[in-house]
């Protein structure tokens, strides 16, 4: 009765935002999902059809106005923008989602059409946005999956705007410590339940978890590196912003102001957040958002 309870609370804040909550769906390539345990076929609950995924999406605002993608890192879900979607979707068109494996999308077994790895991250991230947004799109990025964006915006740049990179992995200090020996994080009992509220009711959840921390300890330091160079490279050519939390425990700040000096990249700096920054001075991020993108549309 609990679970159902927060489950409901979580649906009645987004309703409260006057969002839509949907499931869309990603094509795979592999078989029909198996329960770890069991050996048996997975429900709805985990797995949409034999050749697709379903993700779990939020949006408000306009179709008529600019896009904006929001996403969380790891190990979040859209929910931690509750505070910075209706902010920004007064005039854009904002887009939230749980990544596959995160929150209430879908939570494939490795090796049965989705592995967690950067490279499909990368490949799934291109079909939801080419399903979703038929133009131009600004990514919001906070976190570890902050390399898997940078690398769809190198490869798609006529697909983006903007990207604004929220506490990113340290480009000259890339390391997966912090995935192991982060500590816990502080916020109300009622937001941590909604966080809670996956593990509670499938058991999916803790292994597609797992799944994730093994796949980014292999490749997070290679693809921090790689975001590093594109960032840096003159190929680059898509706006870029560095929204800093100065309160994160997990990421060091040394280095952050060099690098963006160095590639001419714009830093905003949060004194009061932490490494989640949505969380902690959401409505104050919100702000910013829409500040930068509203210049850079009068540009």
């Amino acid at each position: 009765m609990r679970i159902i309870t927060w489950m409901l609370l979580f649906l009645l804040v987004m309703a409260s935002l006057s969002v839509e909550v949907k499931a869309y769906v990603v094509r795979s390539s592999g078989e029909k999902a198996k329960d770890p345990i069991f050996g048996l076929t997975m429900g709805s609950s985990s797995q949409g059809s034999d050749d697709v995924f379903r993700w779990f999406c939020v949006e408000s605002g306009s179709t008529d106005n600019p896009s904006v993608m929001l996403i969380h890192g790891f190990p979040s879900q859209a929910y931690s923008y509750r505070k910075v979607l209706p902010i920004l979707s007064k005039d854009y068109h904002v887009i939230a989602f749980d990544w596959l494996g995160f929150g209430f999308s879908d939570k494939p077994q490795p090796k049965y059409g989705f592995d967690y790895t950067m490279e499909e991250y990368t490949a799934s991230l291109k079909t939801l946005i080419d399903d979703l947004v038929p133009n131009k799109v600004s990514l919001v990025v906070q976190g570890y999956f902050s390399p898997v964006v940078v690398k769809y915006a190198f490869d798609h740049q006529d697909k983006v705007n903007d990207v604004i990179l929220i506490n990113p992995p340290d480009p000259l200090r890339a390391s997966d410590k912090a995935l192991t020996s982060s500590g816990p994080y502080k916020m109300k009992e009622d937001d941590a339940m909604v966080y809670r509220s996956p593990y509670l009711t499938s058991g999916s959840s803790g292994f597609a978890l797992n799944a994730v921390s093994r796949s980014m300890k292999k490749q997070l330091k290679d693809y921090v590196q790689e975001s590093r160079k594109i960032l840096m490279n003159e190929n680059w050519k898509v706006r870029t912003t560095v929204c800093w939390g100065q309160r994160d425990r997990w990421l060091n700040y040394d280095g952050v102001e060099d690098f963006c000096k160095e590639s001419n990249h714009k830093l905003v700096e949060l004194p009061m957040a932490g490494h989640h920054v949505q969380e902690d001075s959401g409505e104050e991020l919100g702000n910013i958002v829409a500040g930068l993108l509203s210049k850079q549309r009068r540009i």
